[in-house]
Protein backbone atom coordinates (compact mmCIF):
# COMPACT_ATOMS: atom_id res chain seq x y z
CA UNK A 1 0.00 0.00 0.00
CA UNK A 2 1.47 3.13 -1.00
CA UNK A 3 0.83 6.99 0.43
CA UNK A 4 0.69 8.06 -2.72
CA UNK A 5 0.23 6.97 -6.38
CA UNK A 6 0.99 9.38 -8.97
CA UNK A 7 -0.41 9.02 -12.81
CA UNK A 8 1.77 11.18 -15.11
CA UNK A 9 5.25 12.06 -14.91
CA UNK A 10 5.11 15.47 -16.58
CA UNK A 11 6.18 18.38 -14.58
CA UNK A 12 2.89 18.50 -12.25
CA UNK A 13 3.47 14.72 -11.62
CA UNK A 14 7.26 14.39 -11.23
CA UNK A 15 7.85 16.96 -9.27
CA UNK A 16 4.87 16.05 -6.80
CA UNK A 17 6.00 12.45 -6.57
CA UNK A 18 9.27 13.62 -5.46
CA UNK A 19 7.74 16.32 -2.95
CA UNK A 20 5.77 13.62 -1.20
CA UNK A 21 8.94 11.24 -1.52
CA UNK A 22 11.23 13.93 0.14
CA UNK A 23 8.42 13.95 2.98
CA UNK A 24 9.02 10.26 3.70
CA UNK A 25 6.63 8.86 1.95
CA UNK A 26 5.78 5.99 0.03
CA UNK A 27 5.42 7.42 -3.57
CA UNK A 28 4.89 5.42 -7.14
CA UNK A 29 5.09 7.10 -10.12
CA UNK A 30 2.85 5.94 -13.09
CA UNK A 31 4.21 6.80 -16.82
CA UNK A 32 2.83 4.74 -20.10
CA UNK A 33 5.59 6.65 -21.86
CA UNK A 34 8.43 9.37 -21.47
CA UNK A 35 9.21 11.12 -18.03
CA UNK A 36 9.01 14.50 -18.39
CA UNK A 37 5.66 15.04 -20.02
CA UNK A 38 4.64 16.79 -22.91
CA UNK A 39 6.83 20.23 -21.45
CA UNK A 40 10.27 18.54 -21.60
CA UNK A 41 9.78 15.86 -24.39
CA UNK A 42 7.75 18.02 -26.99
CA UNK A 43 6.38 21.15 -25.53
CA UNK A 44 8.02 23.50 -23.45
CA UNK A 45 11.99 22.50 -23.67
CA UNK A 46 12.10 21.44 -27.43
CA UNK A 47 10.22 24.67 -28.03
CA UNK A 48 12.71 27.42 -26.45
CA UNK A 49 15.87 24.83 -27.87
CA UNK A 50 14.31 25.88 -31.55
CA UNK A 51 13.31 29.50 -30.99
CA UNK A 52 17.35 29.56 -29.47
CA UNK A 53 18.57 28.66 -32.45
CA UNK A 54 15.95 30.97 -34.68
CA UNK A 55 17.18 33.96 -32.74
CA UNK A 56 20.72 33.34 -33.23
CA UNK A 57 20.56 32.70 -36.52
CA UNK A 58 18.51 36.01 -36.60
CA UNK A 59 20.81 38.65 -34.62
CA UNK A 60 23.65 36.81 -36.93
CA UNK A 61 22.08 39.02 -40.02
CA UNK A 62 21.76 41.82 -37.33
CA UNK A 63 25.34 41.54 -36.13
CA UNK A 64 26.52 44.15 -38.15
CA UNK A 65 25.02 47.45 -35.87
CA UNK A 66 26.86 45.89 -33.17
CA UNK A 67 30.31 46.44 -34.61
CA UNK A 68 30.88 42.46 -35.74
CA UNK A 69 30.87 41.66 -39.58
CA UNK A 70 30.11 37.68 -40.42
CA UNK A 71 30.49 35.75 -43.61
CA UNK A 72 27.65 33.97 -45.12
CA UNK A 73 25.47 31.99 -42.62
CA UNK A 74 23.35 28.75 -42.64
CA UNK A 75 20.41 27.50 -41.08
CA UNK A 76 20.69 23.50 -40.13
CA UNK A 77 17.74 22.04 -39.39
CA UNK A 78 18.69 18.60 -38.39
CA UNK A 79 21.71 20.13 -36.47
CA UNK A 80 18.87 21.99 -34.46
CA UNK A 81 16.41 18.68 -34.01
CA UNK A 82 19.96 17.21 -32.71
CA UNK A 83 20.31 19.84 -29.61
CA UNK A 84 17.01 19.34 -29.09
CA UNK A 85 16.86 15.38 -28.69
CA UNK A 86 20.57 16.45 -26.76
CA UNK A 87 19.14 18.80 -24.33
CA UNK A 88 16.20 16.70 -23.75
CA UNK A 89 18.03 13.36 -22.87
CA UNK A 90 20.49 14.97 -20.43
CA UNK A 91 17.21 16.90 -18.48
CA UNK A 92 15.35 13.47 -18.72
CA UNK A 93 18.34 11.70 -17.03
CA UNK A 94 17.98 14.88 -14.27
CA UNK A 95 14.42 14.10 -13.34
CA UNK A 96 15.63 10.05 -13.36
CA UNK A 97 18.04 10.61 -10.70
CA UNK A 98 15.67 13.22 -9.04
CA UNK A 99 13.04 10.68 -8.28
CA UNK A 100 15.74 7.90 -7.44
CA UNK A 101 17.05 10.59 -4.77
CA UNK A 102 13.56 10.77 -3.36
CA UNK A 103 13.36 7.27 -3.00
CA UNK A 104 10.24 7.39 -5.61
CA UNK A 105 9.77 3.83 -7.48
CA UNK A 106 8.33 4.59 -10.90
CA UNK A 107 6.42 1.89 -13.40
CA UNK A 108 5.61 2.02 -16.37
CA UNK A 109 2.59 1.52 -18.12
CA UNK A 110 -1.11 2.73 -18.52
CA UNK A 111 -2.82 3.28 -15.38
CA UNK A 112 -6.60 3.50 -14.66
CA UNK A 113 -8.69 3.90 -11.97
CA UNK A 114 -10.64 0.82 -10.19
CA UNK A 115 -11.44 2.25 -7.13
CA UNK A 116 -10.84 5.37 -4.87
CA UNK A 117 -7.84 4.22 -3.90
CA UNK A 118 -6.73 1.35 -6.70
CA UNK A 119 -5.04 0.83 -10.22
CA UNK A 120 -5.19 -0.98 -12.91
CA UNK A 121 -1.59 -1.01 -14.49
CA UNK A 122 -1.97 -4.09 -17.15
CA UNK A 123 -3.08 -7.15 -14.67
CA UNK A 124 -1.09 -5.41 -11.68
CA UNK A 125 -2.99 -3.51 -9.23
CA UNK A 126 -1.49 -0.94 -6.80
CA UNK A 127 -3.52 0.75 -3.95
CA UNK A 128 -2.75 3.49 -2.09
CA UNK A 129 -4.31 6.55 0.68
CA UNK A 130 -3.98 8.89 -2.47
CA UNK A 131 -4.44 9.33 -6.11
CA UNK A 132 -2.89 12.37 -7.71
CA UNK A 133 -3.99 12.80 -11.31
CA UNK A 134 -1.30 14.15 -13.87
CA UNK A 135 -1.71 12.84 -17.08
CA UNK A 136 -1.46 16.49 -18.96
CA UNK A 137 -2.60 17.22 -22.11
CA UNK A 138 -2.77 16.42 -26.07
CA UNK A 139 -2.68 18.44 -29.09
CA UNK A 140 -6.43 20.01 -29.37
CA UNK A 141 -8.40 18.39 -32.39
CA UNK A 142 -11.31 20.91 -33.57
CA UNK A 143 -13.47 19.46 -36.12
CA UNK A 144 -11.82 20.91 -39.24
CA UNK A 145 -12.33 18.84 -41.89
CA UNK A 146 -8.71 17.06 -43.25
CA UNK A 147 -7.36 18.79 -39.83
CA UNK A 148 -6.33 14.67 -38.81
CA UNK A 149 -4.53 14.11 -42.04
CA UNK A 150 -0.90 12.81 -41.77
CA UNK A 151 0.18 15.96 -43.73
CA UNK A 152 -0.75 18.03 -40.86
CA UNK A 153 1.79 19.00 -38.22
CA UNK A 154 0.95 19.63 -34.71
CA UNK A 155 3.23 20.83 -31.36
CA UNK A 156 4.07 17.21 -30.68
CA UNK A 157 4.79 16.45 -34.55
CA UNK A 158 6.89 19.64 -35.49
CA UNK A 159 9.60 18.78 -33.48
CA UNK A 160 10.57 15.99 -36.26
CA UNK A 161 11.00 18.60 -39.18
CA UNK A 162 14.46 17.67 -41.15
CA UNK A 163 13.97 20.96 -42.85
CA UNK A 164 12.58 24.28 -43.51
CA UNK A 165 9.64 24.64 -45.26
CA UNK A 166 9.55 27.18 -47.41
CA UNK A 167 5.98 28.42 -46.69
CA UNK A 168 3.83 27.51 -43.56
CA UNK A 169 0.32 27.95 -42.12
CA UNK A 170 0.04 27.92 -38.64
CA UNK A 171 -3.83 27.56 -37.84
CA UNK A 172 -4.24 28.98 -34.04
CA UNK A 173 -2.62 32.33 -32.61
CA UNK A 174 -2.66 31.37 -29.67
CA UNK A 175 0.96 31.17 -27.63
CA UNK A 176 1.56 27.46 -29.31
CA UNK A 177 1.06 29.16 -33.04
CA UNK A 178 2.90 32.44 -31.91
CA UNK A 179 6.10 31.03 -30.77
CA UNK A 180 6.44 28.66 -34.04
CA UNK A 181 5.29 31.39 -36.08
CA UNK A 182 8.63 33.58 -34.63
CA UNK A 183 10.57 30.64 -35.18
CA UNK A 184 9.73 29.68 -39.04
CA UNK A 185 9.62 33.47 -39.99
CA UNK A 186 12.82 33.82 -38.24
CA UNK A 187 14.76 30.58 -40.28
CA UNK A 188 13.55 31.84 -43.82
CA UNK A 189 9.78 30.30 -43.93
CA UNK A 190 7.02 32.75 -45.37
CA UNK A 191 4.65 32.31 -42.19
CA UNK A 192 0.76 33.27 -42.18
CA UNK A 193 -1.35 32.75 -39.31
CA UNK A 194 -5.29 31.82 -38.73
CA UNK A 195 -6.81 32.94 -36.25
CA UNK A 196 -10.41 32.72 -35.55
CA UNK A 197 -10.37 35.84 -32.94
CA UNK A 198 -9.94 39.24 -33.66
CA UNK A 199 -7.17 39.31 -31.78
CA UNK A 200 -3.55 36.97 -30.91
CA UNK A 201 -2.81 35.83 -27.82
CA UNK A 202 -6.13 35.56 -26.62
CA UNK A 203 -6.39 36.36 -22.65
CA UNK A 204 -3.26 38.54 -22.69
CA UNK A 205 -3.66 42.18 -22.06
CA UNK A 206 -5.61 44.16 -25.04
CA UNK A 207 -2.77 46.80 -25.12
CA UNK A 208 0.50 44.30 -25.20
CA UNK A 209 -1.33 41.90 -27.60
CA UNK A 210 -1.79 45.23 -29.80
CA UNK A 211 1.84 45.58 -29.67
CA UNK A 212 3.13 42.20 -30.52
CA UNK A 213 0.85 41.91 -33.05
CA UNK A 214 2.15 44.87 -34.80
CA UNK A 215 5.89 43.72 -33.93
CA UNK A 216 5.57 40.33 -36.05
CA UNK A 217 3.33 41.84 -38.74
CA UNK A 218 6.44 44.25 -39.40
CA UNK A 219 8.94 41.20 -39.29
CA UNK A 220 6.94 39.76 -41.93
CA UNK A 221 4.10 37.31 -40.71
CA UNK A 222 0.69 37.35 -42.16
CA UNK A 223 -1.65 37.57 -39.81
CA UNK A 224 -5.18 36.49 -40.86
CA UNK A 225 -8.01 37.56 -37.71
CA UNK A 226 -11.52 36.53 -37.49
CA UNK A 227 -10.82 34.04 -39.58
CA UNK A 228 -12.45 30.58 -39.47
CA UNK A 229 -10.50 27.55 -41.40
CA UNK A 230 -13.26 25.28 -42.99
CA UNK A 231 -11.27 22.59 -44.20
CA UNK A 232 -7.96 21.05 -45.55
CA UNK A 233 -6.97 19.03 -48.73
CA UNK A 234 -3.71 17.76 -49.07
CA UNK A 235 -1.57 21.05 -48.80
CA UNK A 236 -4.39 23.53 -49.07
CA UNK A 237 -6.00 25.54 -46.27
CA UNK A 238 -9.91 26.79 -46.49
CA UNK A 239 -10.83 29.51 -44.80
CA UNK A 240 -13.26 32.17 -44.57
CA UNK A 241 -11.78 36.11 -43.86
CA UNK A 242 -13.23 38.41 -41.38
CA UNK A 243 -15.41 39.89 -44.05
CA UNK A 244 -16.63 36.10 -45.02
CA UNK A 245 -15.41 35.80 -47.97
CA UNK A 246 -13.86 32.17 -48.44
CA UNK A 247 -10.91 32.00 -50.13
CA UNK A 248 -7.90 29.55 -49.94
CA UNK A 249 -3.99 28.78 -50.08
CA UNK A 250 -1.92 26.31 -50.95
CA UNK A 251 1.41 26.00 -48.87
CA UNK A 252 4.22 23.49 -47.94
CA UNK A 253 3.26 22.71 -44.38
CA UNK A 254 0.25 22.84 -42.06
CA UNK A 255 0.59 23.20 -38.66
CA UNK A 256 -2.56 22.88 -36.05
CA UNK A 257 -1.87 25.27 -33.18
CA UNK A 258 -4.95 25.17 -32.08
CA UNK A 259 -4.12 24.62 -28.01
CA UNK A 260 -4.20 21.57 -26.02
CA UNK A 261 -6.76 19.56 -24.43
CA UNK A 262 -6.73 17.57 -21.19
CA UNK A 263 -6.32 13.52 -21.48
CA UNK A 264 -9.38 12.78 -19.42
CA UNK A 265 -10.44 9.29 -21.63
CA UNK A 266 -9.20 6.09 -20.53
CA UNK A 267 -8.71 6.73 -16.82
CA UNK A 268 -11.30 5.17 -15.54
CA UNK A 269 -12.56 8.74 -14.64
CA UNK A 270 -16.53 7.74 -14.88
CA UNK A 271 -16.39 4.21 -12.75
CA UNK A 272 -14.68 6.48 -9.95
CA UNK A 273 -17.14 9.04 -9.61
CA UNK A 274 -14.90 12.06 -10.26
CA UNK A 275 -16.45 15.03 -11.92
CA UNK A 276 -14.93 16.31 -15.17
CA UNK A 277 -15.73 16.96 -18.88
CA UNK A 278 -13.55 17.79 -21.96
CA UNK A 279 -12.05 20.69 -20.95
CA UNK A 280 -10.52 18.75 -17.73
CA UNK A 281 -11.07 17.23 -14.31
CA UNK A 282 -12.56 20.05 -11.88
CA UNK A 283 -10.70 21.02 -8.55
CA UNK A 284 -10.72 23.00 -5.56
CA UNK A 285 -7.65 25.63 -5.20
CA UNK A 286 -5.76 22.72 -2.66
CA UNK A 287 -5.95 20.48 -5.61
CA UNK A 288 -9.16 17.94 -4.37
CA UNK A 289 -11.49 16.38 -6.97
CA UNK A 290 -14.78 15.49 -5.87
CA UNK A 291 -13.76 11.99 -4.38
CA UNK A 292 -12.10 11.61 -1.44
CA UNK A 293 -8.65 10.57 -1.66
CA UNK A 294 -8.55 11.66 -5.61
CA UNK A 295 -6.42 14.44 -6.37
CA UNK A 296 -5.70 16.13 -9.47
CA UNK A 297 -3.09 18.75 -11.01
CA UNK A 298 -1.56 20.40 -14.21
CA UNK A 299 -3.11 20.36 -17.64
CA UNK A 300 -5.30 17.55 -16.75
CA UNK A 301 -7.35 20.42 -14.88
CA UNK A 302 -7.69 22.25 -17.62
CA UNK A 303 -7.25 25.37 -15.70
CA UNK A 304 -3.78 27.15 -16.24
CA UNK A 305 -1.94 24.82 -18.58
CA UNK A 306 1.67 25.55 -17.94
CA UNK A 307 4.60 23.49 -16.27
CA UNK A 308 5.70 26.03 -13.48
CA UNK A 309 1.83 26.13 -12.71
CA UNK A 310 1.36 22.19 -12.87
CA UNK A 311 4.28 22.04 -10.28
CA UNK A 312 2.95 24.60 -7.78
CA UNK A 313 -0.68 22.51 -8.25
CA UNK A 314 0.89 19.25 -7.36
CA UNK A 315 2.82 20.50 -4.48
CA UNK A 316 0.05 22.02 -3.18
CA UNK A 317 -1.98 18.82 -3.60
CA UNK A 318 0.58 16.41 -1.84
CA UNK A 319 1.20 19.38 0.92
CA UNK A 320 -2.81 19.07 1.56
CA UNK A 321 -3.48 15.47 1.27
CA UNK A 322 -0.64 15.21 3.96
CA UNK A 323 -1.92 17.51 6.67
CA UNK A 324 0.33 20.64 5.62
CA UNK A 325 -1.97 23.57 5.04
CA UNK A 326 -1.70 25.51 1.15
CA UNK A 327 -3.22 26.69 -1.79
CA UNK A 328 -2.69 27.91 -4.85
CA UNK A 329 -3.05 31.80 -5.88
CA UNK A 330 -3.84 31.57 -9.66
CA UNK A 331 -3.46 35.40 -9.90
CA UNK A 332 -0.26 35.17 -9.14
CA UNK A 333 1.36 32.88 -11.69
CA UNK A 334 3.46 34.42 -14.66
CA UNK A 335 3.18 33.70 -18.39
CA UNK A 336 5.65 33.95 -20.67
CA UNK A 337 5.07 33.96 -24.53
CA UNK A 338 8.48 33.43 -26.50
CA UNK A 339 8.22 35.09 -29.08
CA UNK A 340 11.17 37.71 -30.03
CA UNK A 341 9.92 40.12 -28.13
CA UNK A 342 8.78 38.07 -25.20
CA UNK A 343 5.90 38.72 -23.53
CA UNK A 344 5.50 38.02 -19.90
CA UNK A 345 2.66 38.81 -17.30
CA UNK A 346 1.46 38.39 -13.97
CA UNK A 347 -1.98 39.36 -12.46
CA UNK A 348 -4.98 40.74 -13.95
CA UNK A 349 -5.19 42.54 -17.62
CA UNK A 350 -6.41 45.90 -18.01
CA UNK A 351 -10.09 44.54 -19.37
CA UNK A 352 -10.26 42.24 -16.13
CA UNK A 353 -9.73 44.66 -13.67
CA UNK A 354 -12.37 46.88 -15.62
CA UNK A 355 -14.43 44.00 -16.08
CA UNK A 356 -14.72 43.63 -11.96
CA UNK A 357 -14.97 47.54 -11.38
CA UNK A 358 -11.89 47.93 -9.70
CA UNK A 359 -10.24 51.72 -9.35
CA UNK A 360 -7.01 51.50 -10.53
CA UNK A 361 -3.87 53.64 -11.81
CA UNK A 362 -1.77 52.36 -14.36
CA UNK A 363 1.98 53.00 -15.58
CA UNK A 364 3.29 52.34 -18.68
CA UNK A 365 7.03 52.82 -20.10
CA UNK A 366 9.22 51.72 -22.59
CA UNK A 367 11.72 49.35 -22.03
CA UNK A 368 14.34 51.41 -23.68
CA UNK A 369 15.06 53.12 -19.94
CA UNK A 370 16.70 50.32 -19.05
CA UNK A 371 20.27 51.41 -19.94
CA UNK A 372 21.10 47.32 -20.37
CA UNK A 373 17.82 47.03 -22.58
CA UNK A 374 19.51 49.49 -25.21
CA UNK A 375 22.73 47.61 -24.71
CA UNK A 376 21.31 44.18 -26.02
CA UNK A 377 18.56 45.32 -28.07
CA UNK A 378 19.93 47.27 -30.99
CA UNK A 379 16.59 49.22 -32.41
CA UNK A 380 14.62 47.21 -29.59
CA UNK A 381 11.67 47.91 -28.63
CA UNK A 382 9.52 46.93 -25.73
CA UNK A 383 7.46 48.61 -22.51
CA UNK A 384 5.99 47.48 -18.82
CA UNK A 385 2.97 48.26 -17.82
CA UNK A 386 1.63 48.24 -14.71
CA UNK A 387 -1.69 48.33 -12.93
CA UNK A 388 -1.97 49.24 -9.20
CA UNK A 389 -5.50 50.08 -7.07
CA UNK A 390 -6.18 53.25 -6.95
CA UNK A 391 -6.51 53.64 -3.20
CA UNK A 392 -3.73 51.34 -1.43
CA UNK A 393 -1.83 50.89 -4.51
CA UNK A 394 -1.72 46.72 -4.22
CA UNK A 395 0.08 45.78 -7.71
CA UNK A 396 -2.86 44.07 -9.69
CA UNK A 397 -1.15 43.29 -12.78
CA UNK A 398 2.16 43.38 -14.69
CA UNK A 399 2.35 43.44 -18.05
CA UNK A 400 5.67 43.20 -20.20
CA UNK A 401 6.98 42.91 -24.11
CA UNK A 402 10.43 43.04 -24.88
CA UNK A 403 13.08 40.40 -24.79
CA UNK A 404 14.52 39.66 -21.32
CA UNK A 405 11.18 39.74 -19.29
CA UNK A 406 10.70 36.49 -18.68
CA UNK A 407 13.88 36.90 -16.51
CA UNK A 408 12.20 39.35 -14.20
CA UNK A 409 8.66 38.40 -14.27
CA UNK A 410 9.19 36.88 -11.06
CA UNK A 411 10.13 39.49 -9.02
CA UNK A 412 6.27 40.68 -10.43
CA UNK A 413 4.94 37.68 -9.53
CA UNK A 414 6.44 37.96 -6.06
CA UNK A 415 4.86 41.32 -5.55
CA UNK A 416 1.62 40.13 -6.61
CA UNK A 417 2.05 36.71 -4.21
CA UNK A 418 2.79 38.89 -1.14
CA UNK A 419 0.01 41.76 -1.90
CA UNK A 420 2.74 44.21 -2.42
CA UNK A 421 2.11 47.79 -2.83
CA UNK A 422 3.96 50.63 -4.64
CA UNK A 423 5.44 52.01 -1.54
CA UNK A 424 7.03 48.54 -0.65
CA UNK A 425 8.69 48.27 -3.87
CA UNK A 426 10.11 51.57 -3.51
CA UNK A 427 12.38 50.25 -0.52
CA UNK A 428 13.86 47.48 -3.25
CA UNK A 429 16.89 47.78 -4.85
CA UNK A 430 17.55 46.72 -8.72
CA UNK A 431 20.74 45.93 -9.54
CA UNK A 432 22.00 48.49 -12.51
CA UNK A 433 22.52 47.85 -15.41
CA UNK A 434 20.10 45.63 -15.92
CA UNK A 435 16.35 44.88 -17.72
CA UNK A 436 14.59 44.40 -14.71
CA UNK A 437 15.16 48.58 -14.29
CA UNK A 438 11.98 48.83 -16.59
CA UNK A 439 9.84 46.84 -14.07
CA UNK A 440 10.92 49.55 -11.57
CA UNK A 441 10.36 52.54 -13.09
CA UNK A 442 6.81 51.59 -14.16
CA UNK A 443 5.95 50.28 -11.01
CA UNK A 444 7.06 53.68 -9.30
CA UNK A 445 5.89 55.22 -12.33
CA UNK A 446 2.16 54.88 -10.60
CA UNK A 447 0.30 58.18 -9.89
Amino acid sequence: MYDLIVIGAGPGGYEAAAHAGRMGKKVALIEKERLGGTCLNVGCIPAKTFLRSSKLFHECGEAASYGVRLGSIAFDMPAVVERKNRIVGTLTKGVEGMLKRAGVETITGHARLVSRNAVQVGSERYEAANILLATGSRPARPPIPGLGSERVLDSDTVFSLTRVPETIAIIGGGIIGLEFACFFNEVGSKVSVYEMLPQIAAGSDLEISHRLLQIMKRAGIEFNLSSKVLGIEGSTVHYAASDGTESSVTTDCILNATGRAPVVDGLGLEEVGVDFSPKGVKTSDLGKTNVAGVWACGDVTGRRMLAHAATREGIVAVNNMFGKKDRIRYQAIPSVIYTHPEVSSVGRTEEEVKALGIEYKKSVVPMAVAGRFLVEHEGGTGMVKVLAGARFGEILGVHAIGDASSEFIVAAAAMVEMEMCVSDVSEIVFPHPTVSEALREAILGVH
